[in-house]
């Protein structure tokens, strides 16, 4: 039997002071919010300040965790955070070719791979917290 080969990845949902969103509009998924995989000895919350710095330009500090989206057939678990913006300036890089801040109606609007407009609204939704998405379906991820 194979071990198994998990991929763990973490994200930040990042609101200013001004009640709007941080997206990122990534080469190949569009607009999204800041994430990705956790590296070796890693926690998921240092992952999400990490990638967000990386792709945004935005230090942030972390106010909560609130759920995962696991693709139990891809082993890919995708945990979620809270997250305000506490010092940066924003960036574009070769992760994202673009970068902002937008209010939440419109950033939703411009979401719109798979399922992460969900994703952000759950994060938005406390009463939705904390969540456990489980699916089974390749296209997600």
């Amino acid at each position: 039997m194979k071990p198994p080969k998990h991929i763990v990845s973490a994200a930040a949902i990042v609101l200013n002071e001004k009640n709007e969103l941080l997206l990122i509009k990534g080469p190949r998924r569009g607009w999204e919010m800041p994430g990705g995989q956790v590296e070796e000895g890693e926690s998921l919350s240092q992952a999400a300040i990490r990638e967000t710095k990386e792709e945004s330009g935005i230090d942030i500090e972390i106010i909560k965790f609130c759920g995962l989206f696991q693709n139990v057939r891809n082993s890919i678990c995708n945990t979620l955070f809270l997250a305000k913006p506490v010092g940066g300036e924003l960036i574009v890089s070769t992760e994202s070719l673009e970068s902002g801040f937008f209010p939440i109606i419109e950033a939703l609007e411009k979401v719109e791979w798979k399922d992460f407009r969900q994703r952000i609204e759950y994060c938005l939704n406390p009463e939705m917290q904390p969540f456990c998405i489980e699916f089974n379906d390749e296209k997600n991820i």
